[in-house]
């Protein structure tokens, strides 16, 4: 696929999330309708996110019907022929923030194919920025190009923790301990692809979850990427596309001091992905 190609279906990826965006914001302004599920400890669902996904999914089949789709609420499904590009999506990332009323929610969308991601990106629709990565082709915030810091040190910044109940307590804990006895500092937003994006425009200086769905970070762990940063999240098998993984981002500065933190209680490998 030729960077021409890319660079169209990345414009047509930010369309179709701003839709879904637009949407999902109908609903988290009127929360009180809502049916609210469990699916599992601190994991909620609500018919924003089933309804926003089906939105993405029409609007993506209808744009690219050769393309096979791998969403948060209907993975259960999935299923892509050897070679298939794949679109892999998170209507709302963050939907316990979105239920409590809290504006750290997102939308995240990922073209994948042949091993690598090619497309991410991230819309906050409750600040309208769009986030956005092809690869080899940087990163954007709302059109503009945006950079990882130039954090030298784990006290320049802060680094976002992700928290996930697939994993033990510890594996956040531990490093959280060992991450402020460097004198870093730590910032917990719900939303991992949203805090990942926040690493591609400098915000944050790194971000460490112990295990992200695909459709969390692969396409955010892009924008980091392509910001000039480093990230150990990519497609290095389709475990990873089905499974998740342990996410690892940080600016160039100080990915090999992130790494020192977290390697004792994580699958994180230290030679990252470029």
């Amino acid at each position: 696929m030729t960077p021409a190609e890319l660079d169209e279906r990345l414009a047509q990826a930010c369309e179709i999330a701003r839709i879904g965006g637009s949407f999902a914001a109908g609903c988290f302004a009127d929360l009180g309708s809502l049916t609210v599920h469990s699916k599992g400890v601190q994991d909620m669902a609500t018919e924003a996110d089933l309804n926003t996904e089906q939105l993405l999914r029409d609007e993506l089949a209808r744009r690219f019907p050769g393309d096979a789709f791998l969403g948060e609420e209907s993975c259960e499904a999935f299923a892509a022929e050897p070679g298939q590009g794949v679109w892999v999506v998170d209507p709302i990332d963050g939907t316990q923030p979105f239920v409590s009323n809290i504006t750290s929610w997102c939308v995240a969308l990922a073209y994948v194919r042949g091993g690598r991601t090619l497309i991410g990106v991230v819309y906050d629709p409750n600040r309208d920025e769009m986030f956005a990565a092809r690869h080899g082709g940087g990163c954007t915030l709302n059109a503009r190009p945006v950079r990882a810091s130039a954090a030298r040190s784990l006290a320049d910044g802060l680094v976002g923790l992700g928290y996930s109940n697939r994993v033990p307590p510890a594996a956040t804990l531990e490093p959280m301990t060992r991450l402020l006895r460097a004198d870093g500092m730590f910032h917990r937003s719900g939303s991992g692809a949203l805090s990942l994006a926040y690493v591609a425009a400098g915000r944050l200086v790194g971000y460490y979850e112990p295990h992200m769905n695909a459709w969390d970070c692969l396409g955010a762990a892009l924008l980091v990427r392509e910001a000039g940063g480093r990230s150990n999240a990519e497609l290095e098998s389709e475990e990873v596309l089905l499974r998740g993984c342990p996410v690892l981002a940080a600016a160039e500065g100080i990915y090999p001091a992130l790494c020192n933190v977290v390697h004792a209680h994580s699958a994180v490998d230290e030679s990252p992905v470029n």
